[in-house]
């Protein structure tokens, strides 16, 4: 699948099937994830495998969109690490690419997947920090809810040419 089918194709997957996701298709999104670009490459993502059962269970507690967390086999929390930052404000907008590499990547492989954020929601940020034991300069900006899709949605094509300027407004 080339980039481009990748992107037109991609959807959010809600409904996975029980199957585990292997090692090998997690390592490829999370390499995927981490060759995002990031401001002065200061590559501030953190990423939580989760993929013990209770865990998940609640995971889908955090929001009320995160739902399918409690019946999918894996999840990835993303977590912004301010530490690093080079350029304060930042951690977002990397850790935002970093999600798209991995859903794009996700889909590459056949695997489905949702980005549920958590990020800017303070009691979402704090009831994640605290379920992951996340230090207090980490802050969690979405969870990624993964599984071998149990749906197949069709693409769509979403261009809406009166969403375009051209120099100015």
């Amino acid at each position: 699948m080339n980039v481009l089918e990748a992107i037109a194709n991609r959807r959010s997957i809600r409904r996975f099937t029980t199957e585990v996701v292997s090692e090998e298709n997690i390592n490829t999104l999370l390499k995927a994830a981490m060759a995002a670009p990031s401001a002065g490459n200061e590559q501030p993502w953190q990423f939580i495998v989760i993929d013990d059962k209770k865990l998940l269970e609640k995971t889908a507690k955090l929001s009320p969109y995160i739902g399918m967390a409690a019946k999918s086999p894996l999840s990835i929390m993303v977590l912004g690490d301010r530490s690093v930052e080079k350029y304060p404000g930042n951690w977002m907008l990397d850790c935002s690419a970093a999600i798209q590499n991995l859903l794009l990547a996700a889909h590459s492989e056949g695997l489905g997947a949702v980005w549920c954020g958590l990020w800017p929601e303070e009691d979402r940020v704090n009831a994640a920090r605290s379920l992951v034991n996340a230090p207090e300069n980490v802050v969690p900006l979405a969870v990624i809810v993964l599984g071998h899709p149990d749906q197949d949605l069709q693409a769509q094509d979403r261009f809406d040419a009166t969403r375009v300027h051209r120099n100015t407004w």
